[in-house]
Order: structure tokens, then sequence, then C-alpha cells
């Protein structure tokens, strides 16, 4: 099996158990943009906790509504939406 179709068989699996919280690590690798629609979709009509980790910045901004920054030791809600987020990550990178 492909890495997109394992990927499919895993959410199938996950579903299937009903969970209360979901928890996803870079979901949308080895999907392609019709499968990353679908899963954006599904997530969005979720009733329990999802928390992504995820480079793939058209999921997150169709998936989540706070982002939370861990860095330095520390785990911190941001307080706007993810281009501010962005903005301020490039930002800062641009002063180093």
């Amino acid at each position: 099996m492909s890495g997109g179709q394992k990927s499919r068989v895993a959410f199938a699996c996950l579903t299937y158990a009903k969970p209360h919280v979901v928890i996803l690590d870079e979901p949308t690798n080895h999907l392609d943009l019709e499968a990353i629609q679908a899963l954006a979709d599904a997530l969005k009509g979720f009733c329990g906790g999802v928390l992504v980790v995820s480079h793939d910045q058209y999921f997150i901004k169709q998936v989540c509504s706070e982002i939370w920054v861990v860095g330095n030791q520390s785990v911190q809600i941001f307080g706007s939406d993810f281009d501010a987020y962005k903005n301020l990550a490039l930002s800062s990178r641009k002063a180093k």
C-alpha cells in the first residue's frame, strides 16, 4: 500500500473507534489535495477535541481555531490567527 492508502486506512479505523480526542502528527503527509480537503471537512464536523501538528499552512487555516506555540521550554496560546503567527515568525527570523 502507498503512504496515502495507509493514511486513509488509519483514518477509517480512527473514525470507527469514535474517539473524544484526536491527535494528528503531520496528517496531510502522503495525501492528495482531495483527501486533504476531505480530512479537513471531517475534522471541522468532529464534535471532540483535535490536536494537530502540521507544517501544512492550508490545512492549519482550514481546521484550527487556536494556535499554540511550543518553544523556549513553554507552551503558550497565540492570541491571533495563523497569518499573524507566520508574520511574527518570519520577522523574528529576519531579526537574527
